[in-house]
């Protein structure tokens, strides 16, 4: 593994980075490399956590998919605002992100939902995610029936689809010796503005 002290990303793009490290990740984690911790908060106030699977992404932000009337989706609508969080303990990596979010086009999730294996794609019919559920024979019997509506081919529920995390603010993070940590921070120029540019700042660890 590269020592921490050589790692300066001056003059990249923060997003090859991520799909640099993303790509080594995926080398070297037993489970979920694309695994983050996603952050929302509610119109009150009140923050959330949760993991989610980053399953794509454009030239400004990063793709994750989700009921639209889960806990996270209405927090999302609500606020248009999120936070993510990656670690690869094996790497010895963290990678933070701040910014907006929207919905994904309908055509970009339709064409995510339909590459998902038939029994994810089921799932998602049968799930009322983030609702009370009085008992695991329920949500089988709903799983059935969504198997009997689609035996076939299930289209995407209209309840069910993508966001895109546009961020303002990316750091890595590489572990050094003795807690020495690298932390470089990119933040855009003109935060609602994707193509103003990155200023980097190396932080203290």
């Amino acid at each position: 593994m590269t020592d921490a002290s050589a790692f300066d990303p001056t003059g990249k793009d923060p997003f090859a980075l991520f799909d640099a490290w993303l790509a080594e990740a995926e080398s070297t984690e037993i489970n979920d490399p694309n695994a983050v911790a996603l952050a929302t908060v509610s119109p009150d106030g009140w923050p959330s956590v949760r993991v989610v699977l980053i399953k794509g992404r454009d030239d400004k932000a990063l793709h994750f998919y989700t009921n639209y009337t889960s806990r996270k989706a209405s927090e999302l609508d609500a606020t248009g605002r999120a936070g993510m969080s990656i670690h690869w303990k094996s790497l010895r990596r963290q990678i933070r992100l701040v910014g907006q979010v929207e919905r994904l086009p309908d055509h970009v999730s339709d064409e995510y939902y339909a590459s998902r294996p038939y029994g994810s794609r089921i799932g998602a019919w049968a799930s009322k995610q983030s609702q009370p559920l009085a008992s695991r024979e329920d949500l089988i019997a709903r799983v059935s029936q969504a198997e009997a509506d689609y035996p076939d081919n299930p289209p995407r529920p209209p309840f069910w689809g993508g966001y895109r995390l546009i961020p303002h603010e990316i750091e890595f993070w590489h572990d050094g010796a003795s807690r020495l940590h690298d932390r470089f921070c990119f933040r855009l120029k003109t935060p609602d503005q994707p193509a103003s540019g990155w200023d980097i700042q190396r932080l203290y660890p």
